[in-house]
């Protein structure tokens, strides 16, 4: 029957099943209230954790407030969570047998990775929200205009949405919800190896080589470019600290490139 489909008919199925799944996996939130709470809770407790606790210690590049410069940092540190939140959900969906169901439906085959990534992007929209409450509760806020401000906050779900995508192919390959909570804690140091919560300076070199080279540190340079908050990079930098946009925009390409294909390819082929 699909391949009778013409391509917009495909399109139109393809969208309007992934809407549904979207909504079925907000339906989650109301059935998993502890999941929801987590989301509201988390943001708030890393502004007041890194902002207040480890605030006083650390000196800001060129001077200025460092909760102004710690926020661009966990923005970037929720981007990234798109990756571990996905990958949790596609592999505890594989592993309990829901994948199964919906490959037994008659639903467009690829509505099912874009239904995922949709609705992940919904909710890093919430949790963003959230932490930029929080943030401008403990007195940050951006000074380059609207215009600058918007840019930034539309590089953040672009990467996320990419990321995203990232984590649904490795929730379709690792397959098991008990190994994908293992692998979560992984995540961790490669989001703390950059310049969100400390400049990268005082690193050793070769460690301040792969910190500079860190997509979370070349998405926390752009961030404090377009909101206007200090540590903006200056002087002789790596590449992707240089000119942090155009890196951000590259690997957003490249992820999309890359994992849409393949989680699609992946997830027909179970099907088989």
């Amino acid at each position: 029957m699909t391949a009778l489909t013409p391509p917009m008919g495909r399109l139109r199925w393809t969208f309007t099943d992934g809407l549904t799944l979207v909504g079925r996996e907000l339906g989650r939130l109301r059935q998993e209230p502890g999941q929801l709470v987590a989301m509201l809770v988390f943001p708030a407790i890393m502004v007041v954790l890194f902002g207040y606790v480890f605030g006083s210690a650390i000196q800001v590049p060129g001077g200025g407030d460092y909760r102004e410069y710690l926020m661009p940092g966990l923005f970037s540190m929720v981007t990234f969570s798109a990756v571990m939140s996905v990958m949790t959900r596609t592999a505890t969906d594989a592993s309990r047998g829901v994948m199964d169901r919906f490959k037994s439906m008659p639903m467009a085959r690829s509505a099912v990775p874009f239904g995922t990534t949709g609705a992940d992007l919904l909710g890093g929209l919430l949790s963003l929200a959230i932490m930029v409450g929080a943030g401008l509760l403990v007195g940050w806020q951006p000074h380059s205009g609207p215009v600058h401000t918007a840019e930034a906050f539309l590089l953040l779900i672009v990467l996320r949405y990419a990321l995203s995508w990232v984590g649904v192919y490795l929730g379709m390959v690792v397959k098991n919800d008990e190994v994908a909570d293992q692998l979560v804690p992984l995540f961790l140091p490669f989001t703390m190896l950059s310049n969100s919560f400390v400049p990268t300076d005082g690193m050793p070199g070769w460690l301040r080589v792969l910190a500079d080279w860190n997509p979370v540190s070349a998405l926390t340079a752009a961030s404090r470019e377009l909101f206007g908050n200090p540590g903006v990079p200056s002087g002789d930098v790596a590449w992707p600290l240089a000119h942090p946009v155009a890196a951000v925009l590259l690997w957003s390409a490249a992820l999309l490139v890359v994992f849409v294909p393949l989680s699609i390819r992946t997830y027909k082929r179970k099907g088989r």
